[in-house]
Formats: structure tokens, sequence, C-alpha cells
């Protein structure tokens, strides 16, 4: 679900039932100043649908705070911001993020990744709706709409003590799901026109479209995004061609495991790649792309920079992969 920069409403894509569901919610969401917890795999459009619950209500700020990227030792210094000389480096005072959000929207993205201690302030936050900059003794009102949103199963954090239960049920007042691509692929050629208009207006040959139909996105729409965005860069022609489409998309397109040869047509093919494989080539792609920029991969896989960390020790990515970007 692609969004737009700047003032102008975001845009949800496609005539999916769920997504039609979705433009209802958010129609209704629009309305009121309460919590709300948006659930849903990592590219499936959270933070557009934060955006437009947002401009549908139409008032104040909106602030996008990204709990995976925020340093812990800064990070109650960056929600709340600081008042001069309150710890050393504090040069000035600082306006915290929360305090930019008055009278609008703050955006916890990954919410699941706040550590325990942060979860307590902001629970406190919530239920006091005041707010005290590090080293200040004077407390401000909180006038702000928290919208936060995870890939995380936060019940499961809350039954495994990973997630605090009340701070839990104060962001759980109105849950929604956002529905992964594979179980809306009515929606990729929309997707796709949408994409290709952002990218230069081209159009894509049909077996290529017909590819990426029976693909199951596991990056999601922000996949789907880079995939169109990789083509586009990669030829100049009008028609968008399969020759430079991600290796993942190219061993769906062969059936194989992703470092078996090639096969020639007629060979029996190779089982289906398991979800994580196709992750970690992902990843390796993303890196590949940006030629093995962390900060812009991250960016472009729509995750956090820490998970993008966590993932490469996961998956034992070597630094000098991450720099050419193959394993």
């Amino acid at each position: 679900m692609p969004g737009e920069d700047g003032d102008a409403p975001p845009v949800l894509v496609g005539d999916s039932p769920r997504i039609c569901e979705i433009r209802r919610m958010i129609e209704k969401l629009g309305r009121s100043r309460s919590p709300v917890l948006l659930l849903g795999e990592t590219g499936t459009g959270k933070e557009v649908v934060a955006r437009a619950i947002h401009h549908a209500g139409g008032a104040g700020p909106f602030v996008p705070i990204d709990c995976s990227a925020l340093n812990p030792a800064l990070m109650e210094s960056e929600l709340f911001g600081h008042v001069k000389g309150a710890f050393t480096g504090a040069a000035a005072n600082k306006t915290g993020l929360l305090e930019m959000a008055q009278g609008g929207a703050a955006f916890f993205d990954e919410i699941g990744e706040l550590p325990a201690e942060m979860q307590v302030k902001l629970l406190r936050v919530l239920q006091d709706r005041r707010i005290r900059p590090v080293g200040s003794l004077a407390w401000r009102q909180a006038d702000f709409r928290i919208i936060a949103a995870t890939n995380r199963d936060l019940a499961a954090e809350v039954r495994r003590g990973a997630f605090r239960r009340d701070l839990y049920y104060r962001l759980n007042v109105v849950t929604l799901r956002l529905p992964p691509l594979r179980e809306r692929k009515q929606d990729i050629p929309a997707l796709a026109q949408h994409f290709l208009a952002r990218y230069g207006g081209r159009r894509l040959a049909p077996e290529v479209l017909q590819l990426m139909l029976s693909y199951d996105w596991p990056g999601n729409v922000r996949e789907l995004e880079n995939c169109i965005e990789r083509l586009a860069t990669l030829n100049s022609g009008p028609v968008l061609h399969g020759a430079d489409l991600p290796t993942a998309l190219l061993n769906h397109l062969h059936g194989r495991a992703p470092d078996a040869p090639p096969q020639p047509p007629g060979d029996s093919q190779a089982p289906p790649l398991s979800l994580e494989e196709v992750e970690r080539r992902t990843i390796l792609d993303a890196l590949a792309f940006t030629r093995g920029d962390q900060v812009k991969a991250a960016r472009l896989l729509g995750i956090g920079r820490t998970t993008l960390y966590r993932k490469l020790r996961q998956y034992g990515v070597s630094p000098a992969a991450m720099k050419a970007g193959r394993p």
C-alpha cells in the first residue's frame, strides 16, 4: 500500500475485499482520537495506513517514530526532549518527538522493539497525558494520538514477558490487521501500474506480470516496489522484461534453490524455497542494489537498521558479503 510524500493524502492501491474494508475502517478511525494498533508483516504498508488514519482526522502534525532505529543511549531524550545541561553534550534545549506531535499523532513504528524501561515511561505518558523533558522539573501536557505498528505477535510477546501487558491493553483499543500481498494478489496489477507511473511510466512485459502474480512476495508491497524500481533502473526501453528481475523472482521462475546452477528447459524442478531463504536472498539483493550501504538497504526493505543488523547476524552474512551484497 504505497503512500505519497508531503501533504497529499496517502494512497491505498487496490480493490480487494480486505483493502476496501481497511478503507472503511480508516474513515471511521479518522473520526476519533482512540489509540490504534496496526499489525502486519514487514512491507505491508503500516505507515501508509497510519498516515491515512491521521489524514482522515485532518488535525495536527504526524510524527513517525521508528523504535528499531532509536539510539538506546539517547532514546529518552529523543522521545521526551531535554533541557540545556541535562547531561554531557546537552548544549541547548531540545524538543522531543512526543512534544512535536502535540495536537496530532505520534506513530510508533515497530513498537515491539521498544525496550522494557521505555515501555514503562511511554505507559506513564499515556496514562497521565504529561511529558517531562530529561533534566527538567516541569511537566508539560501531552495532547497527541498514538498509532502503533508492529510485525510481531504482540500478544505472544506479552505472554512470554517481552512486552508489558498494561501497555499492550492501552494500545490495543482498535486493532487493524494488514494482509500480506500473497493474500491479495488481485491487487498486484494495480500496484504495479502505480509504481510504474512513479518510476518512468513504462510497461511490464505480459510474462513479467504473470510471474509477479504467481510469486508470494515475502517482502510484500515494499518488495514489489523495489522490484519495479530495479527493472526501471536497469532497462531503457518502453517495456520492462524479466532479464533484470531480482534473484528471488528468477529463482521462483526457474523453480530452483538460490545457489543452484541454471537448469535447461525440461529438467526437473527443485523444491520451493523456504521463506527464510527467500528473505535472506532479498536482503542480499538489497545490499547489492545499494552497493553495500546498509542504511539504504534497510530503507529499501522497509525495515529499521537494527532489524537489518539482526537478520544479517541471524543468516550469518559476513562483513565482506555485506559490502558485496552476495553470500
